[in-house]
């Protein structure tokens, strides 16, 4: 206490000492996330932190509760990120680390703007207006290079199957707007009984209404559930390959018969449809040099009336200077360059064509260093050893309409690798050209057997709902699965196991609200957001100009 007298802090600033409510809340909101069993802490996980957010005056205390808070969930849920195995590229280490200490930074756009409302209006409207502050914030995250929107509030409840269905309506971000708002009525209830020494009945009916209201709309979705008519039976490849080492100098023979073999337990089982995991081969296939393998993967999709969707490096060479695009790449051959992509490649039966979708949401650093193509030396001081890095941007979304061998029909399929599947918006965009089921094939064995291969998993079952949509996915050490659109897994492996899942997936064509408008509550949150900061400076060159 002395200290602070004679450097003469006041009161408040002395309170940004006190980070105990962002530890709490950080704590509570990192616990509420897979695979730790305990979601419904999401529902007051915020209290501890508005509790103290009320206290503070000067934007410079709001924001250092705030990193805090972001961190201590940081550290909980994305540990893992920088993968810490012996195997491990030094970089993804190293930025998977500053990733975990940067992120909580962002956390300043809805506390910043909270602070903007209290000197607009006041701290009452300020608190009301907080949920709206936070959905700007977590969509703002997902449209710049550095994007990676893992920790939407919305995802933690994944495994609340009946609370989720909403999301046919909502979407994730919905789900953080009433995730947000309860929090708040609740805390508002704590403050009135701090107060009074007695509840406040009718907020308490406000914030149990928010809970009761999505769980009685699921509850009525579960109940008149009906399964779709047309269907078709997917196989899905789980080959368990160690994804340090397959990169390295080996047989891909080897691994080509591996699949094949999988493969054909899979077709014996009745599997019209093969799905092989995110760069299920270390090459190039395409390439022109290679063709022995990808006459095999023809001859096998032939003999057996099968098509295979496979993750794998895809490029496309360009001839004479006049013909590089903007993003190509050199050759030693200063006359070519080429463009490469994470892709998704199909072999359909007696059909020579071979279609391909280039990953579009990349990876930042670890497939793409964020604004590389407008500062060039960055992209080449920032490299994986592993040969993954500098991937081009895919050019469009693709939906592959596919002929169901020995069957007068064809299904049409939309496939995202890894990461985007947690785009809820760019999922909904294959849905809307046509796509009756998503695939996601990815290689999550980079982070051992930690959260984020659960994490990863559990995001495929919100896209499930807010698309009503089949998910299946093909992992390369797990958790390879297969969900209905109800969000629920039906059939699921085990992570680091070999193992082939076969299953009977529904179809649909049917556009949920969701689908249709992905954009209400982020329109709404991010004109709200951007009305606030306009009223703030107004305020603040109105006072200069008095001065």
């Amino acid at each position: 206490m002395k200290i602070f007298k004679r450097l003469k802090i006041s009161t408040e600033d002395r309170s940004t000492y006190k980070v105990w409510g962002g530890i709490l809340a950080g704590a509570l909101l990192g616990f509420s996330f897979p695979p730790i069993p305990f979601p419904f802490f999401i529902f007051f996980a915020f209290i501890p932190f508005l509790l103290e957010l009320e206290k503070r005056e000067t934007l410079l205390s709001i924001n250092k509760l705030t990193y805090m808070f972001g961190l201590i969930t940081n550290i909980i849920t994305l540990y893992w990120v920088g993968s810490w195995s012996k195997e491990a590229d030094p970089f993804l280490m190293i930025s998977g680390g500053v990733l975990i200490f940067f992120n909580p930074l962002l956390f300043f756009i809805p506390s910043t703007i909270y602070y903007y409302a209290k000197k607009v209006f006041n701290k009452n409207i300020a608190l009301l207006l907080f949920p709206l502050f936070w959905v700007a914030y977590e969509y703002a995250y997902t449209i710049t290079e550095f994007r990676f929107p893992w920790l939407t509030l919305g995802n933690s409840v994944a495994y609340f199957t009946s609370y989720i269905q909403i999301a046919d309506i909502i979407g994730v971000h919905g789900l953080s707007l009433i995730i947000l708002y309860t929090n708040i009525v609740l805390y508002l209830c704590y403050k009135s009984f701090n107060v009074n020494k007695k509840l406040n009945y009718k907020t308490l009916v406000a914030g149990s209404l928010l809970i009761l209201i999505p769980v009685g709309y699921g509850a009525s979705k579960i109940i008149t559930y009906k399964p779709c008519e047309k269907k078709v039976k997917v196989g899905l490849i789980q080959p368990n390959l160690n994804p340090w080492d397959k990169w390295k100098a080996g047989s891909v023979q080897t691994q080509l018969n591996m699949y094949f073999d999988l493969s054909k337990k899979a077709t014996k089982e009745g599997a019209e449809l093969l799905f092989y995991p995110e760069t299920a081969l270390p090459i190039y296939l395409l390439d022109g040099q290679h063709y022995k393998f990808v006459k095999q993967i023809m001859d096998f999709t032939d003999s057996n009336n099968v098509t295979i969707f496979t993750g794998m490096p895809h490029l496309i060479y360009f001839y004479g200077k006049d013909n590089f695009p903007k993003n190509s790449k050199p050759t030693l051959n200063k006359d070519v360059s080429y463009t490469s992509f994470n892709s998704v490649l199909k072999f359909s039966p007696h059909y020579n064509k071979i279609d391909y979708y280039g990953k579009i949401m990349l990876v930042p650093f670890g497939e793409k260093v964020p604004y590389a193509e407008d500062i060039p030396f960055i992209g080449d001081l920032i490299k994986w050893e592993v040969g993954i890095s500098s991937w081009n941007v895919g050019k469009d979304t693709v939906v592959f309409k596919t002929p169901l061998a020995n069957k007068n029909d064809s299904v049409s399929v939309g496939t995202v690798v890894c990461i985007e599947s947690i785009y809820s918006q760019f999922v909904s965009s294959f849905v809307k050209k046509g796509a009756e089921f998503i695939a996601v094939v990815t290689n999550d064995s980079w982070y051992g057997n930690s959260s984020g291969p659960y994490q990863h998993k559990s995001i495929s079952l919100i896209r499930a709902v807010e698309n009503r949509r089949y998910v299946v996915r093909a992992a390369n050490g797990g958790i390879s699965c297969i969900i209905n659109s109800l969000g629920e897994t039906l059939k699921k492996s085990s992570m680091y196991t070999q193992d082939v899942i076969v299953g009977e997936i529904g179809l649909s064509k049917e556009l949920t609200f969701y689908t249709k408008y992905p954009n209400i509550i982020i329109a709404i949150s991010i004109f709200v957001s951007l009305m606030v900061i306009v009223m703030f400076i107004s305020l603040k060159l109105k006072k200069l100009l008095k001065i």
